[in-house]
């Protein structure tokens, strides 16, 4: 086993591969169930998604100072017994009330992030950051691929949304077992974030670090405005050919972001560059390719690729933000960090989605251009940082 790789390492991680195991077939079923089988028009699905990540932005925020506060094995578990609210949505007969059962269900998930990144964060040395949150991201995503896989067969099967969408409870209920496993308890009130050196202790280099706080949160921000949900590309496709089309281009959103993101985390040097190239600046061209795709006729083949692409943008995204967050801040501060980076992610969710909703109903080449657009003003924003990290 890896030095990094350590009882605790492994039991976090796998708390999110069971965790996506179930949540991740909701994430790519609901657009089907709430556009196609309760007949609620697109923009629907877009006040959807903005509920679900606007308001959690507000759970994230408070989860991660909560974690700080009150420990954060303890706040991950709660957030984490949760999640299976989300479980009910097939139960509903109505939009809303599909839309009220899976936002709840998502702010739970947003209230149980900052924790769960934060305390693994914290049992990982500086040099194996990138390694670890890699490794977290590829078991997360992987983890997403079983869902989707059990809710393609299951479509195709011909069984009911409903039935499957309950089956998820148990998979989060495992991810929960998981989490109470881990036998890490907090850090003493004195701990820092490792060993100091003279470096350090300069003015010069907190003032860096906080420089590449704000720029990566700003970023972040920037990038929620052009990272709708992925139920959109799944909607586009389903329209371009089948529900089971849809859904199958998510596991490849899956599967290439689990790969993508363990190799940046082991081999990306140059964090911040990195994040802004091969995170936002690829996502952006993703998005424009789906639009495109759509626009041109080229059909679900072209809108695939830029699925693809997106696919290892996320990778990238996933594994470097919170790398770079845990190495700026301090553990006795790093739930708040990790809380402010999912909030950040999320308020950009928000509009987002309201945003792509209306703009998706006007044509879908409008709502990716936007997408495009806000993408690489992301990547911009963050080379203009020049930071050294």
């Amino acid at each position: 086993m890896h030095k990094w790789l350590t009882r605790d390492v492994l039991l976090i991680s796998l708390s999110a591969f069971f965790a996506d195991a179930g949540y991740q077939a909701l994430i790519a079923g609901f657009p089907i169930f709430l556009v196609i089988y309760l007949k609620a028009p697109a923009y629907m699905l877009g006040i959807a998604m903005a509920l679900a990540y606007g308001i959690g932005s507000l759970f994230a925020y408070a989860g991660g100072r909560l974690a700080d506060r009150y420990g954060k094995k303890r706040i991950a578990i709660l957030g984490n017994l949760l999640i299976p609210i989300l479980s009910f949505t097939g139960l509903s007969s109505t939009p809303a009330e599909a839309t009220a059962l899976f936002s709840t269900g998502w702010w739970a998930r947003n209230f149980r992030t900052p924790a769960r990144r934060a305390m693994i964060g914290d049992i990982s040395s500086r040099l194996d950051k990138g390694k670890v949150y890699g490794f977290l991201n590829a078991l997360d995503v992987g983890g997403g691929i079983i869902a989707v896989t059990y809710l393609s067969v299951g479509i195709y099967m011909g069984i009911a949304l409903r039935l499957l969408f309950l089956v998820t409870i148990v998979p989060l209920l495992i991810s929960s077992l998981c989490l109470a496993l881990v036998r890490y308890k907090g850090l003493a009130k004195n701990s820092s974030s490792g060993k100091i050196n003279e470096k350090a202790k300069s003015p010069a280099f907190a003032a860096s670090k906080r420089k590449t706080y704000r720029s990566v949160l700003i970023a972040t921000a920037l990038f929620g405005l052009s990272f709708y949900s992925m139920s959109f590309p799944v909607l586009t496709i389903a329209q371009q050919s089948t529900s089971l089309y849809g859904v199958a281009s998510y596991a490849l959103f899956l599967l290439l972001s689990a790969v993508f993101g363990y190799v940046s985390g082991a081999v990306v040097k140059k964090r911040v560059s990195g994040l802004a190239l091969y995170g936002y600046m690829l996502a952006g061209i993703g998005s424009l390719v789906i639009g495109l795709s759509y626009y041109l006729g080229i059909g679900a083949l072209g809108s695939y690729l830029g699925v693809a692409l997106m696919g290892i943008a996320l990778g990238s995204i996933e594994t470097l933000e919170p790398t770079i967050i845990s190495l700026v801040k301090s553990r006795l501060h790093s739930g708040s960090g990790m809380g402010a980076l999912t909030a950040s992610r999320s308020i950009g969710l928000f509009f987002a989605n309201l945003v792509l909703g209306v703009l998706y109903t006007l044509g879908p080449l409008y709502a990716y251009s936007f997408a495009a657009l806000m993408a690489m003003l992301a990547s911009i924003v963050l080379l203009s940082a020049r930071s050294g990290l």
